[in-house]
């Protein structure tokens, strides 16, 4: 049996990376998959590689994300599950942020996330689960990513919110919380046809080796682990907290 056997899990920026991932390991622990995202292309591919359904989805509109749900609950009557990790990155100093790319920014990953839980959580199942996607950054601070951050930030901040509100309904909140995962995001050779993306992760290799106590980059597959360990009746008793995944970066950096 697996450890989603029966349950119906929305998750956003499934198309590729981490949320590509938490699609396929969700749906060989037995769940009945909704892989949403805007890359229809890869996202429709997808979900006819694991039998999933695909939405398109926007997830800073309120429309995209009542149309999404929507198909969900047509296709497959309920919904249990809930993974905003749908988010983008934009690298600047914050006094040269320009207010249109922090909106951006805020947009998707803070606006996504709010209107994720706002829309889904009423159609949810009571005993349903939501994970947020947040960061490393959202317990620290990172030069050159102050937007990202922010919002990040915001992620947390709402997650412990839903969570003390939702709990009535024995719907659990909770936040995942990764350093550097070699995805698209931190790794754009990935989406250049004409460069060497394991090349380029050797690389991240070497400059965390540096940084992050256990030594490498993060695999997005370790990601997808944690979001089912909080999806599955594993953790039944944790709701509110966010999990840090990060190779021990945030427990500081070592002289030695």
């Amino acid at each position: 049996m697996g450890k989603l056997d029966g349950r119906v899990v929305l998750i956003t920026g499934a198309a590729r990376g981490q949320g590509e991932q938490e699609a396929r390991l969700f749906r060989a622990e037995g769940a009945r998959v909704a892989v949403a995202d805007v890359l229809d292309e890869q996202g429709q591919a997808l979900a006819e590689e694991i039998g999933a359904l695909y939405v398109h989805l926007d997830v800073g509109t309120e429309d995209g994300w009542r149309e999404a749900v929507g198909a969900v609950r047509q296709a497959y009557g309920r919904i249990d599950g809930l993974v905003n990790n749908a988010g983008i990155l934009r690298f600047n100093a914050l006094v040269d942020t320009p207010l249109e790319e922090f909106m951006q920014v805020v947009q998707v990953n803070q606006v996504g996330c709010f209107l994720g839980m706002k829309t889904v959580a009423p159609q949810m199942a009571d005993g349903g689960t939501i994970v947020n996607t947040a960061s490393y950054t959202a317990l620290t601070g990172m030069a050159a990513v102050g937007t990202y951050a922010a919002t990040k930030h915001a992620v947390l901040g709402l997650t412990r919110v839903a969570a003390l509100e939702l709990a009535g309904r024995r719907i659990r909140v909770n936040a995942v919380c990764p350093g550097a995962i070699d995805t698209a995001m931190s790794n754009p050779a990935r989406l250049d046809p004409d460069a060497d993306p394991e090349e380029m992760s050797r690389a991240l290799d070497e400059l965390y080796r540096k940084l992050v106590p256990l030594g490498r980059v993060g695999q997005p597959e370790e990601v997808a682990r944690l979001a089912l360990f909080l999806t599955s009746e594993d953790s039944s008793y944790i709701t509110g907290q966010p999990f840090v995944i990060d190779g021990g970066w945030l427990a500081g950096v070592s002289v030695i």
